[in-house]
């Protein structure tokens, strides 16, 4: 499992006020998840509301014909997973698994429906949430359409760094390859440019960032675009 941090914020959570927060976190579950653990599949109830807390990272993917799964967002404590706008046992449309494993907190969805019922506060909350997740799920259309694999790396390794507060990111190239939904070879030379250029090194299993400045002025806009509407919408909230 990966190593946790005794960190145990959840940014989304803190956006509450202290009686709704309370009400919330009295029903709420701890769970540690590792890297490569499934929150939910394709099809699947979601039975739970998930929030990352600390460093743990999650991200949809979706599937396609042709077997390859494409990351469209990521997820840290900024946000939460499953259920942010429905209610009851609806089925999953893509697949939620851990990025970067530790801790986690959960709520039934039955539980978390009620709440949004009885407090106007949680549901706004969540509401203006969601909005924040479509955001980010049009940033990354538009960004998989026009951006090289590059700069789409860049921002991918860029973001992760930010949420996990640390510049080892536990990866393989075949993984950094499935997340873009790009053959290996292409991201092989992609990480092999950054490699010579100073921005990082691999390791076994994994990526250290070390010039995190500089391999951001290689990424794109888009997790600039998203933080700039997270701040309207949720008040400075995106890492």
């Amino acid at each position: 499992m990966d190593a946790i941090r005794t960190d145990r914020r959840s940014d989304l959570l803190d956006c509450l006020n202290q009686s709704d927060r309370e009400l919330l976190e009295s029903r709420l579950q701890d769970v540690h998840l590792a890297s490569g653990d499934l929150i939910f599949e394709v099809g699947s109830a979601v039975d739970y509301c998930y929030f990352p807390i600390g460093s743990s990272l999650c991200a949809f993917f979706v599937e396609m014909e042709e077997g390859m799964a494409v990351e469209t967002i990521l997820v840290g404590r900024e946000g939460a997973l499953g259920g942010v706008v429905s209610s009851g046992h609806l089925p999953a449309y893509s697949r939620a698994s851990v990025v970067h494993g530790g801790l986690f907190r959960r709520i039934s969805q039955r539980e978390l429906a009620a709440l949004k019922q009885s407090s106007p506060g949680i549901n706004s909350l969540f509401c203006r949430y969601a909005d924040c997740v479509m955001a980010q799920v049009f940033q990354s259309i538009a960004c998989n359409a026009v951006h090289t694999i590059e700069q789409r790396a860049a921002k991918w390794l860029t973001a992760t760094v930010d949420r996990i507060g640390r510049p080892e990111v536990m990866m393989t190239q075949e993984q950094l390859a499935s997340i873009m939904g790009i053959g290996r070879s292409y991201a092989s030379r992609v990480l092999q440019r950054f490699k010579r250029d100073g921005l990082l090194r691999t390791r076994r299993g994994g990526l250290e960032v070390l010039d995190a400045h500089a391999l951001g002025e290689r990424a794109c806009s888009c997790n600039q675009q998203v933080q700039g509407h997270f701040d309207k919408v949720l008040g400075g909230l995106y890492p």
